[in-house]
């Protein structure tokens, strides 16, 4: 594992600015970042291939625009990188009014709460994500995105009612 990072970081390394960083810092940035990139990306895609791949261009991207990024940095380019293949910034999600209760609290299947995750619109999706999987304040992930907050708690709270619909389909 230790020679694929190095492996990884050395191709990386190539598209470095003139003042190249060296192989540890590169390699700590890549350490405290590659989890929740690849999360991100596995998240977005819904596919484990298509999200090593993002994963991959993230990086290079990173690691060609500066030596040590921020957290934030790292979000940016992986929005950009998922730009790429589909839409995020726009809300489409406008679930109606609810006249009944659907409880789904019990006996609900991780894997209905995955699958129900995967069918929602790229921005929402996004938003959920960021949020309730990476406890994102509403703020970072209206910067990040380029939306108000305001539209950040909107498509949260429209997130969540889709995927409790969603689960109580699956049920």
């Amino acid at each position: 594992m230790s020679n694929t990072i190095q492996a990884k970081l050395a191709a990386f390394g190539i598209y470095a600015p003139a003042k190249q960083a060296s192989v540890d810092e590169l390699k700590e940035v890549y350490e405290a970042n590659r989890h929740r990139v690849y999360s991100f990306a596995f998240w977005m895609t819904d596919n484990e291939l298509s999200a090593e791949e993002v994963s991959e261009n993230v990086f290079l991207r990173v690691f060609g625009l500066s030596q040590a990024p921020s957290e934030e940095v790292v979000d940016q380019l992986l929005l950009a990188e998922i730009r790429e293949m589909m839409p995020v910034g726009v809300l489409t999600l406008e679930c109606g009014v609810a006249t009944e209760v659907e409880s789904i609290r019990h006996n609900v299947k991780r894997v209905h709460l995955e699958r129900a995750v995967v069918q929602l619109p790229s921005t929402e999706r996004m938003i959920f994500v960021m949020h309730d999987g990476e406890g994102y304040p509403h703020e970072r992930i209206a910067r990040t995105i380029g939306i108000t907050e305001g539209e950040s708690r909107h498509g949260l709270h429209q997130a969540r009612l889709r995927i409790r619909e969603l689960v109580a389909e699956m049920k």
